[in-house]
């Protein structure tokens, strides 16, 4: 069992029933998912980004990542229908906690200038978006065999209703968020 998920049980839930007062332990908010995904508009012009990107995700998350592709032509980008745009891998399960614990540890500490991650990244449903600039911050991968730096994008689903839970989970497994 992950460390992060031994938090959960041990801390984060008792820590959750107290100050909302749920009733039952299965009304505590956990992390459903989390979403890595990497937009590429690059990809029309430069087909082997796609391959890097691709590499990049699938270092970095442990899996192959899936391939979405344009649905509709847009002629200002040059963008034809069934065109690869981006890539993405859903963790669940033990791989979801493995990578949370690495992205709150090792990833997040490593990114320059860092005060914490923003509280108005939610959605209104209690799931959460951090914006990261370049896939560099990850100890997976090489700054020498990278050819170009790109931003991801780690959404984390959660089965909180509101924001003000979810936020509080989050908190409770680590995530630095800013002072204000």
């Amino acid at each position: 069992m992950s460390r992060l998920k031994e938090q959960y049980r041990n801390q984060t839930v008792p820590a959750m029933m107290e100050q909302f007062s749920y009733a039952n332990i299965m009304q505590v908010p956990r992390v459903h998912k989390v979403v890595v995904n990497s937009g590429l508009g690059e990809a029309i012009k430069n087909p082997k980004a796609m391959d890097s990107a691709s590499k990049d995700i699938e270092s970095i998350t442990g899996q192959h990542p899936v391939v979405h592709r344009a649905k509709k032509s847009i002629a200002a980008f040059r963008l034809r229908a069934g065109m690869p745009i981006g890539v993405s891998a859903t963790l669940r399960g033990e791989h979801m906690y493995y990578f949370l614990d690495k992205l709150i540890n090792v990833a997040l500490p490593r990114i320059r200038d860092f005060r914490g991650v923003s509280r108005q990244s939610f959605d209104g449903q209690g799931n959460y978006t951090i914006g990261l600039r370049e896939q560099l911050v990850f100890p997976e991968i090489d700054y020498d065999k990278v050819d170009k730096v790109r931003g991801l994008e780690v959404c984390i689903v959660t089965t909180a209703k509101t924001d003000q839970e979810a936020q509080k989970l989050l908190e409770l497994l680590g995530i630095p968020f800013t002072r204000h």
